[in-house]
């Protein structure tokens, strides 16, 4: 019960999804072909909330819901790393037609064939958690 909260911010995280077509395949094909402003808006919308509830949670100090304070780590400024894992996640995104959000709000939205995708999705994080420690860091 102590976690009812969490499974109202996912439904209305998939009210959102379904509502903005932001788990639509022709939406996000039509961003990746510059064709359409409608993915970047939501994408960009997203970007500045992130930055003010990352200001907010800095500034005012807040907690996770353990009680833990929420810290974050200073980045990595090698270049590579990021445009090689960004490279792979938008050709994952590309082909598939969906980012882990929307996979899972695609499957509750009745496209079952996106059971396929969130087993390739899990498996490949699965695999790096196994291989983490192998990779460059």
């Amino acid at each position: 019960m102590k976690f009812i909260k969490f499974l109202v911010v996912g439904i209305l995280f998939g009210i959102v999804m379904a509502k903005s077509q932001a788990l639509s395949w022709y939406r996000i094909q039509e961003m990746f072909r510059f064709q359409s402003f409608h993915m970047y808006g939501i994408i960009g919308t997203a970007v500045v909330l992130g930055v003010i509830g990352t200001a907010l949670i800095k500034k005012y100090q807040w907690k996770d819901y353990q009680g833990n304070p929420i810290q974050f780590a200073p980045k990595d400024k090698t270049f590579w790393r990021y445009l090689l894992g960004g490279s792979i996640f938008g050709l994952g995104w590309a082909l598939s037609g969906a980012c882990p959000g929307p996979m899972v709000v695609n499957i509750g939205y009745g496209y079952l064939s996106f059971i396929v995708v969130v087993f390739f999705a899990s498996l490949g994080t699965y695999l790096y958690g196994v291989f983490q420690n192998k990779l460059p860091h």
